[in-house]
């Protein structure tokens, strides 16, 4: 017995198929309206027994002469799904229509207690709409409805004389004032969709930043590096002092801006959960180093109070902090001024402090020193100025330990920045124990991950 034909038997897409019938289009689907049974019955392509697969080509085998009741069928059930799913998300907008109607029954039941019922239903309507906050067309609805049920009902009690006529100016009052309501809480809504809309688009533009920086800091360093290895064996191999003299300088700025391209990738990756490698840091020992790595320079250089703390951090991380801020003092203290550097504990955390004797920060300026190229005097010159971008990733730093920065200052008297660390608080990833024990026997970090600021002669 030959196997009774299907839809797809013999017919490509695109195909015209038997004589009455539509060609099927992508996926085996008609094109238009689905042919009837009756039509595909009439071009031989039903029979009692073959696998008609429903809507979307799926489903169980039926006869053919129950294809009209199977879509039926399904129409109905999906007909009763958005019922459902319309009951479900709108079921407080229901039982509040319910609750109206039973107040609007109490109020004609009882015209002396009329005003408790009456009263209610306008309260119930203002904190639904606080509670769902309606289009404006729905809004308009059912103010209108609930204005006209009310009104009419208590404009018939008037009528009958079961009310006073004083009564009718209850519902356009409070008519009026739900609509006031209304239009502050429109405005309120309008303000906070604004203020989500550019909240989201400071946030777009802040990922794209980030995204630029740290793409432009990995390409940034490859050239770079090449540079400053051809410049060095000009530097080397000539006898001519001035070129040798030349390459120093562009040697000098190859460096400048291979730090500058390694500040930019610190700083896009400072949100990363892997930024910190954790472990015990003693920051009196942090202190004491720094004094002899910048101690060379011409300031007057001492220690104030530096108490023994031990915290959980990146010791990486804060070594670079402490050394932007050295970095930033000495750049705003003159040769005969004076820098201290001191340690303390302050509540639950500890404070690494560096004060200096320099011009001061103006008191405009204080809030944003922080930000990333961000200068106090717009007037430095390029030869006593950085990149704008040490106190940026001081502030990173310590947020990344959970903690804070904090400046003060005075003009003509100096500054104190400090840098404070929670003794537990920071996050990030353990730190490997060190294979040759002890500080300061570490072997040194990848020059992409931590750009410390290279005391200059």
């Amino acid at each position: 017995m030959p196997k009774p034909p299907t839809l797809r038997s013999g017919r490509r897409r695109g195909h015209p198929g038997p004589p009455g019938l539509p060609p099927l289009g992508r996926a085996g689907r008609w094109y238009g309206r689905p042919p009837s049974s009756t039509s595909l019955e009439r071009g031989g392509l039903l029979s009692p027994l073959m696998q008609l697969r429903g809507l979307g080509g799926r489903g169980p085998a039926v006869p053919a002469s129950e294809v009209p009741v199977t879509m039926c069928a399904r129409r109905g059930r999906m007909q009763t799904d958005r019922v459902v799913r319309w009951v479900r998300s709108s079921w407080i907008d229901i039982a509040w229509v319910l609750f109206v109607g039973v107040n609007l029954v109490a109020m004609q039941v009882s015209p002396p207690w009329q005003t408790v019922p009456f009263l209610v239903i306008w309260v119930s309507l203002t904190a639904l709409y606080g509670y769902r906050l309606w289009h404006l067309g729905s809004t308009i609805v059912t103010v209108t409805a609930v204005t006209l049920a009310t009104g009419g009902l208590i404009t018939w009690q008037v009528l009958t004389g079961e009310q006073d006529t004083e009564y009718l100016v209850e519902v356009p009052l409070l008519a009026v004032m739900f609509v006031v309501m209304v239009w502050h809480a429109r405005r309120r809504q309008a303000a906070m969709n604004e203020s989500r809309r550019v909240s989201d688009q400071n946030l777009r533009l802040l990922e794209q930043q980030r995204r630029f920086l740290q793409d432009a800091s990995h390409e940034m360093g490859t050239p770079i590096t090449v540079a400053l290895g051809h410049t060095e064996l000009i530097q080397r191999a000539t006898a001519d002092p001035a070129i040798a003299q030349d390459a120093r300088v562009a040697i000098d700025e190859l460096l400048r801006l291979r730090r500058l391209a390694s500040r930019l990738l610190l700083l896009a990756s400072a949100d990363s959960p892997d930024f910190l490698r954790l472990g015990p840091v003693r920051l009196d020992d942090l202190v004491h180093d720094a004094v002899g790595r910048w101690g060379h320079r011409q300031r007057r250089w001492s220690l104030g109070s530096v108490t023994e703390a031990t915290v959980r951090g990146d010791e990486d991380a804060l070594v670079l902090a402490l050394d932007a801020l050295i970095e930033n003092a000495i750049q705003h203290t003159p040769d005969d001024g004076a820098i201290e550097l001191s340690v303390r504990r302050e509540g639950a955390n500890v404070v690494l402090a560096v004060a200096d004797s320099g011009a001061g920060i103006p008191g405009a300026e204080v809030d944003r020193v922080f930000d990333r190229f961000a200068r106090a005097d717009s007037a430095r010159s390029r030869t006593t100025g950085g990149f704008g971008l040490g106190l940026a990733i001081v502030k990173a730093v310590a947020v990344a330990h959970a903690g804070s920065v904090r400046v003060r200052s005075e003009l003509g008297r100096g500054s104190t920045f400090e840098l404070l660390v929670p003794e537990r608080a920071a996050v990030g990833r353990e730190r490997p124990p060190e294979r040759n024990g002890g500080r300061g026997t570490r072997q040194p970090e990848p020059a992409d991950r931590l750009a410390v600021a290279d005391p200059m002669p």
